[in-house]
């Protein structure tokens, strides 16, 4: 797989809500704090955003799509100026499929979902992305057009299997988002992600993703970016903010944990697969990414998921209380 497509799978996001909203008249809506990311996009109509924390809102016109991955509060208002109703408001009333409506609607409808993370490495995405993704190029657009019509459809006109098609539309958005945010060509930011619009960092990092366990040294990932060695250290270092070998040991780790957590393969053999000749050099190493060792990590990890199940099964046993 490609480096974006690798680390989603690895975060393994997932839909735990989409849907839309229908809104009319002069209106002002506010979203409390979030985990995860949301991905939204304009049907039709236009509106601003303004997001806690930075300084100056947004326009968001038809077709604009934008994502929301620090998770801070925010505002879409006809008019910022308005005192703004909670979304707790528009969740009372009852939705048109799985569309919200407010104020009579008919003036801007958005749709979209939002996205939290089952790996618990989510930051390796997060981080790296500023507090709005604005996807507002005309040609961008036009790539998003098909998704979000046909989520529109299935959100107004709802048939059997309609949201479990919405929640596929709302991760299609989402990726559709982060490869046109890439394609922009992001310039300034220190990261995986913005290597990637840069071909010659982005064929070394495809190619520690595509063979984590290949020997790679300094000089044969300098060879797959076409560059010297000293170059290529420099600007990779410049780019994605560590050595590309301190990048494909962390990789490296990260996949040793996620298979300690969700495989009962023993140690010895995530480490001949990661292509580590000894379980000591492997564990040696894995200490000093993940803070622990990997026999540990994977006891504390499995507690944890344990207790977790258990807390899950105590809240469906409850009883609901107003």
């Amino acid at each position: 797989m490609d480096p974006l497509s690798d680390v989603l799978s690895f975060l393994k996001p997932r839909s735990y809500m989409c849907g839309g909203f229908d809104l009319g008249g002069e209106w002002s809506v506010q979203f409390g704090q979030h985990p995860g990311i949301k991905c939204y996009a304009l049907v039709s109509g236009q509106c601003w955003l303004s997001v806690e924390g930075v300084p100056d809102p947004v326009r968001l016109k038809a077709g604009d799509c934008f994502l929301l991955p620090t998770g801070r509060p925010f505002c879409l208002a006809s008019d910022l100026t308005l005192t703004p109703v909670h979304v707790r408001t528009l969740l009372q009333a009852p939705p048109n499929g799985g569309i919200l409506t407010y104020n009579g609607g008919g003036e801007c409808l958005s749709v979209g979902g939002y996205f939290g993370f089952t790996g618990k490495h989510a930051s390796i995405l997060l981080k790296v992305l500023p507090p709005i993704v604005h996807i507002r190029k005309e040609s961008d657009k036009e790539a998003m057009r098909w998704s979000l019509e046909r989520m529109r459809q299935e959100l107004r006109e709802p048939q059997p299997g309609s949201f479990l098609i919405a929640q596929h539309l709302a991760s299609l958005m989402l990726v559709q988002a982060l490869r046109l945010h890439v394609a922009e060509g992001l310039r300034g930011g220190v990261g995986w992600l913005f290597a990637l619009a840069d071909k010659q960092m982005s064929a070394a990092i495809s190619s520690i993703h595509s063979d984590p366990a290949h020997g790679w040294t300094l000089q044969s990932l300098a060879e797959r970016a076409g560059m010297s060695r000293s170059t290529f250290a420099e600007k990779f270092k410049q780019t994605v903010g560590a050595s590309p070998i301190e990048y494909l040991t962390r990789w490296r780790m990260l996949l040793a944990g996620d298979r300690l957590e969700n495989s009962s393969d023993p140690v010895s053999a995530i480490a001949l697969s990661l292509g580590y000749e000894s379980e000591s050099a492997f564990s040696t190493a894995f200490k000093r990414v993940m803070g622990s060792s990997p026999r540990r990590y994977s006891r504390s990890r499995n507690q944890a998921s344990q207790s977790e199940e258990e807390a899950a099964h105590i809240h469906q046993l409850e009883p609901v209380t107003g």
